[in-house]
């Protein structure tokens, strides 16, 4: 995989599909930006695995969802590295009901983590890397985003804002030399998944066409490669890796 840029941001990276994405992106080269909300242990384990590997790694902590806190940890690290090549939307909540005993304040707090946050990156790295008129983004969205799903409402609406907002920034940043791309996970296995019972497994599988779940190593490649040189000219795309789910 070829990058031209140096460094990329990856929130929400200290467990699950953002650490496996921070891990890859690192093993091609980039000094990767460790992002925790809490778990600062998590985040310093994944960056001493990054170091063990013989990549490069710092760890940064910030709520996504706070404006001025998402902007200063990118003019942080634009101090520290001088540029910032690279940011990887991840960072993101689930608070699953039913649509007819769904609060408000239920909705909106997974849109506010989920579908503002990634504005909020997507605006402020626009606005640093158009200065250098290069930089390329990944919005890790969901299959959810695209079908829908019982109980899921606001993630539904947040994931499916994503795609849609992502296409937006790329007509407004593409003659600035800047490309924005979602990627729409379908099950994958993590620590979540890990828990559910073999009966239920069986029944997810049954609905993939390729009969198994993704990897978190799987969604971090494809995410490399909307990042890489190897996209350059693909822009306001949608890639999903999902075994074949919703091929529509």
């Amino acid at each position: 995989m070829k990058f031209s840029g140096k460094n990329v941001l990856v929130t929400g990276s200290s467990r699950g599909i953002g650490a496996e994405i921070a891990k890859t992106l690192a093993g091609f080269g980039l000094k990767v930006w460790v992002n925790y909300r809490s778990g600062v242990a998590e985040a310093d384990s994944v960056k001493e695995a990054i170091e063990v590997a013989g990549g490069t790694a710092a760890v940064i902590g910030f709520d996504v969802s706070d404006e001025a806190a998402f902007s200063d940890a990118i003019k942080t690290i634009i101090d520290s590295d001088g540029e910032l090549s690279y940011l990887v939307n991840n960072a993101g909540i689930t608070n699953d009901k039913l649509a007819l005993r769904m609060k408000t304040d239920d909705f909106m707090s997974v849109i506010n983590a989920n579908l503002t946050s990634t504005f909020i990156g997507c605006r402020e790295f626009f606005k640093a890397a158009r200065k250098k008129k290069f930089g390329s983004v990944v919005n890790i969205a969901s299959i959810i985003g695209e079908t829908g799903n019982a109980g899921q409402t606001n993630y539904a609406a947040s994931k499916g804002g994503a795609i849609a907002m992502t296409k937006s920034f790329a007509l407004e940043a593409a003659t600035s030399g800047i490309r924005f791309n979602s990627l729409t996970p379908g099950f994958i296995s993590t620590e979540m998944t890990e828990v559910l019972s073999d009966d239920i497994k069986t029944s997810i599988n049954a609905k993939i066409p390729m009969n198994r779940m993704g990897a978190a190593s799987e969604v971090a490649e494809a995410t490399a490669f909307l990042l890489s040189d190897y996209s350059s000219y693909i822009t306001g795309e949608t890639l999903k890796v999902n075994g074949g789910m919703n091929m529509a």
